[in-house]
């Protein structure tokens, strides 16, 4: 246990950010949580949040649909009134801003020079490249210029979204404009990639948290995704993992393996080849918690290049592991007394962790493929 003396009183929480103690503690061990870090750390969270410098945020739109803004607004644990506007001080974000024209371009060249080199500089949507950048233009400049400008001097430069962290949906072919994402745009192989359509806001804002608590950026994979969100396959933690072990697949949507909640390799999931934690995190506050996968969707592998928006949705995923752990219970199918097909399912929910389906399960599905059912 940590010394209740070395968090922040409840009377500063409540008056900065509008909430209980209890709450705030609540939402630091998530972050904790989330980041994989050691229970103690949510007290190290709650004291830097609370008496460290908010950090000065630049956020740039390019082609892009905005969902990635959206998403963010959406937060509920907090909202984004309450605590995330006071985890971070967002001195430029043409969604948001009340200003507009030479007002907004004012305040972001001002925050520039005030926090230089000190400034994290948040890019959304993809940049053209073609014809010198320009089919995307903001006051004047075009997508491209602006972020050479505004990367210049900043801390870090976070690439949110699919489409600024390797094109997404705009990088598509034909591609006319040459969209790309951001470190590609820039030349530089230390831009942070947050991918996702859209990602999940706590990814973001827990990066952001590990930055303001530790004074660097969390660790990240070789495509430089933060490692606490994107370490894992969907695949690992699916809760209709069970399914695929014991070989039970939807085949067709609407049929009675898409009703009973059966894997759903056969139509298209990705989720055997993309890295997130989208089963663990979930999407939508509100007690509207859901990812694709658990409404009835194949993940379309959104956060990957080369899979999201470029793979079709009845091309199967290339298994990426093929043993199934021994933690797994066995499968029973549904009949008088036996565990039911959905009880089977939440088993890949618990344990989590997995790493593959197996040798036979694969000569499985690949005779299944060829019509002999």
């Amino acid at each position: 246990m940590y010394d209740d003396s070395s968090l922040p009183p409840a009377d500063e929480v409540q008056t900065r950010f509008g909430i209980d103690r209890r709450d705030f503690l609540t939402f630091c061990a998530g972050i904790a949580a989330t980041l994989g870090l050691p229970r103690a750390a949510e007290a190290q969270i709650a004291s830097a949040i609370v008496s460290k410098e908010r950090p000065s945020v630049i956020w740039l739109h390019h082609q892009e649909c905005t969902g990635c803004t959206e998403s963010l607004l959406r937060s509920e644990h907090p909202t984004l009134d309450k605590l995330i506007l006071d985890i971070i001080s967002l001195d430029y974000h043409e969604t948001l801003f009340a200003a507009a024209g030479h007002q907004v371009e004012a305040a972001r060249l001002a925050a520039m020079e005030k926090n230089k080199g000190k400034y994290l500089l948040v890019v959304e949507g993809a940049i053209p490249t073609k014809d010198g950048g320009i089919y995307c233009k903001i006051a004047g400049q075009t997508s491209l210029d602006l972020t050479r400008e505004c990367a210049a001097n900043a801390a870090a430069v976070l690439a949110i979204g699919s489409c600024a962290s390797w094109g997404g949906m705009p990088s598509t072919p034909p591609n006319p404009t040459g969209s790309t994402g951001v470190g590609e745009a820039l030349g530089r192989s230390d831009v942070v990639s947050i991918p996702g359509c859209p990602p999940n806001p706590y990814n973001f804002l827990a990066t952001v948290v590990h930055f303001l608590t530790f004074g660097k950026l969390p660790d990240l994979d070789a495509k430089n995704r933060p490692l606490f969100a994107y370490g894992r396959l969907i695949h690992e933690n699916c809760e209709r993992r069970a399914h695929f072990d014991a070989g039970r697949f939807a085949l067709e949507f609407g049929d009675e393996g898409h009703r009973k909640g059966y894997c759903l390799y056969k139509l298209g999931c990705k989720g055997p080849e993309t890295h997130a934690n989208c089963p663990i995190v979930l999407f939508g506050d509100v007690g509207m918690q859901s990812w694709p996968v658990g409404t009835g969707h194949p993940c379309i592998g959104c956060t990957e290049q080369g899979i999201g928006f470029a793979k079709p949705i009845y091309a199967l995923a290339d298994l990426k592991n093929q043993r199934p752990p021994v933690t797994y219970a066995r499968a029973v199918e549904e009949q008088g007394g036996g565990a039911t097909a959905a009880s089977a399912g939440l088993v890949g929910a618990l344990v989590g962790a997995a790493v593959g389906a197996g040798a036979m399960l694969t000569k499985k599905i690949r005779h299944d493929e060829d019509g002999q059912e």
